[in-house]
């Protein structure tokens, strides 16, 4: 298997919009996050990337095919349901790179892709002059009727990249989970270190 690898800045990423839009329904489909999503849903959110002169993609293919691609932007251009326990803080939104979504189908796992991908989001913000960088993880109940025998909890890997999280940053994000009739607000937790 060899492995090609690219990164992309703010309207660069609309080159590959489409394989970044399915790849996402595709991986956020499992649990945690269970999404059911949509193409048109998922254009109309990458919009906020692809506006963001300063965010940034960077992905893996095998051959053409994206396998995996993680995103960061600086918070201030995020959406204001991201922003809103920031500015709550009175965070000031210049000093922080947003990590988005850390994808990677099943099969590309265990061969340090999400360290890489933290190392190039990193890098990134510290490009950028960001003196923390920041990321949100649903909370799911342990008991969930959903969550798989073999689940793999991703809080010890991002504890050990030096991440924390925050007891007071939350957010609610609505979608609709694969077993709803329709969308729902689900807790959104934010992880947390300085660059």
């Amino acid at each position: 298997m060899i492995l090609s690898f690219k990164s992309f800045i703010g309207e660069e990423i609309k080159e590959v919009l489409e394989p970044l839009a399915e790849l996402r329904i595709q991986v956020f489909r499992d649990y945690p996050y269970l999404y059911d999503g949509s193409i048109d849903y998922e254009r109309e959110y990458l919009k906020t990337y692809t506006n963001a002169p300063q965010s940034f993609l960077f992905a893996v293919f095998n051959t053409d095919q994206m396998v995996g691609a993680t995103t960061c932007i600086p918070l201030k251009d995020e959406t204001a349901e991201v922003r809103e326990p920031f500015l709550k803080a009175s965070t000031d939104l210049n000093t922080i790179c947003y990590f988005g979504e850390s994808i990677l189908l099943k099969e590309y796992r265990g061969q340090g892709l999400g360290n890489r991908f933290f190392e190039e989001r990193e890098a990134h913000a510290r490009n950028l002059g960001a003196q923390f960088s920041v990321f949100c993880a649903i909370k799911r109940p342990e008991t969930h009727p959903l969550r798989p025998a073999d689940y793999q909890d991703l809080k010890p890997f991002w504890k050990k990249r030096g991440y924390s999280k925050s007891e007071t940053l939350q957010s609610l994000f609505s979608w609709k989970d694969i077993d709803e009739p329709e969308e729902s607000p689900k807790l959104m937790e934010y992880w947390t270190k300085t660059l």
